[in-house]
């Protein structure tokens, strides 16, 4: 089973969708719309084997209005992303008990 966690409106996520579809058959988690829990998030930093900050999206705006930044401890960031899923970064897939960003979108090939 493929999941990705998608936001149609980044080419990005796009171009990485196109390339996992064509592995077989995926889950599309719009995750702006049905956001991950703090659970799933630390779960998925888990398998990512990243630091927090490496999964999100720091030159967001809203990352500098909430007055966050990179040296924030990890459970700070993983709240504001569980509070604020257009922190985390786009896409993330899911595939064999592992994760990868898809950034750049062949990243992800190696979990397939």
């Amino acid at each position: 089973m493929i999941t990705i966690w998608h936001n149609p409106r980044c080419s990005k996520s796009r171009q990485t969708l196109a390339m996992v579809e064509a592995k077989g058959e995926v889950t599309v988690r719009r995750y702006l719309e049905d956001a991950p829990t703090l659970q799933e998030l630390v779960e998925v930093q888990a398998l990512l084997g990243v630091p927090v900050i490496d999964m999100m999206r720091p030159k967001e705006a809203l990352f500098k209005e909430l007055g966050l930044s990179k040296s924030d401890d990890e459970a700070t960031l993983l709240a504001a992303m569980a509070e604020n899923p257009k922190l985390i970064e786009r896409p993330i897939v899911l595939a064999n008990d592992k994760a990868a960003l898809g950034r750049p979108p062949e990243a992800v090939l190696d979990i397939l």
